[in-house]
């Protein structure tokens, strides 16, 4: 039952957020956006994708790679000896 509220309760948030980002949308829709500001938003989102397509890849290599195993306390267990 608990998870069904939670389930409920975000649903309600996406829909107040998306309708308030349909209101932010049709308040500024008559506004024109000069050419810079399209290079500018294109750039943003490029080096967004870019920075979170890195930042996932070093997380695979870590875990791939053992980086992210705890630490040993006994020091006669490591296998690199």
């Amino acid at each position: 039952m608990g998870a069904w509220i939670i389930i409920g309760f975000l649903l309600a948030l996406l829909a107040v957020a998306g309708w308030g980002s349909y209101q932010g949308w049709m308040l500024h829709s008559d506004t024109p956006m000069p050419a810079s500001g399209y290079i500018a938003m294109t750039l943003g989102i490029v080096l967004s994708v870019v920075v979170g397509c890195g930042l996932m890849a070093l997380l695979f290599y870590s875990s791939r790679k053992g980086y992210d195993e705890p630490a040993e306390r006994d020091v006669s267990k490591r296998e690199d000896r």
